[in-house]
C-alpha cells in the first residue's frame, strides 16, 4: 500500500506535501491509511508564490531590479519581429546575391525604425496619458504603430483645384 500511495502522490505531484501513515487495525486486521497535507510545507511554498529565477550572464554588480526590467523588456523585441512579419508585409523573396539581401534587410530595418519612431512620438505627444481615443474600436487604446497606421489608412487625400495666384484676379 505504501508503494501505491507513493506512486499516486508522484503522479499528482504532491509528494513534497502529502504525509501518510500505514498500519493494520488491531481489531479487524485490515490495513489502514491515514493521510494529511503538511501545512508547514504548504506555507513555505505559498511564501514563494510569484517568485521565479532568472539566469543571466550580466555581472553580479547589476541590480536584481535591472535584470527583471531587462527581462520584461524582451517582449518589445518580440513584438517588433511580429511587426516585420505583419504590418510591414515582408513576403518571401528570392534574391540572387548578397548585396541585394543586405539592401532588402536595410530597407526593412529602416521601415521598422520609422514604424517605431511614429509610435514613440505619438506616445510622447499624449504624455502623461497612456491611451488615446479613436485608435481601437469603441474604446481608448495604448497607441501602437499598427493602430496608428490602421487609423491613418481610413484617411483619404482629395486634391483640390490648382492654386491660383492672388494677382491673377
Amino acid at each position: 500500500m505504501t508503494a501505491r500511495v507513493a506512486a499516486i502522490a508522484a503522479a499528482r505531484r504532491v509528494t513534497a506535501y502529502l504525509r501518510t501513515e500505514t498500519g493494520t487495525d488491531p481489531a479487524t486486521g485490515k490495513p489502514t491509511l491515514r493521510w494529511w497535507f503538511d501545512q508547514a510545507a504548504l506555507d513555505a511554498e505559498t511564501a514563494t508564490d510569484g517568485w521565479y529565477a532568472l539566469l543571466t550572464n550580466l555581472p553580479a554588480t547589476v541590480a536584481a531590479a535591472e535584470i527583471l526590467r531587462r527581462y520584461k523588456g524582451q517582449e518589445v523585441v518580440e513584438r517588433r519581429y511580429s511587426t516585420i512579419k505583419g504590418p510591414l508585409a515582408v513576403a518571401p523573396m528570392f534574391l540572387k546575391n548578397n548585396r541585394r539581401i543586405a539592401a532588402l534587410i536595410t530597407v526593412i530595418c529602416l521601415a521598422l525604425l520609422i514604424f517605431c519612431l511614429i509610435e514613440r512620438q505619438l506616445r510622447l505627444a499624449i504624455a502623461p496619458q497612456t491611451t488615446l481615443d479613436g485608435l481601437y474600436v469603441g474604446r481608448p487604446a495604448k497607441p501602437t504603430g499598427r493602430l496608428v497606421f490602421e487609423a491613418l489608412a481610413r484617411l483619404r487625400l482629395i486634391p483640390g483645384p490648382p492654386h491660383i495666384a492672388p494677382d491673377a484676379y
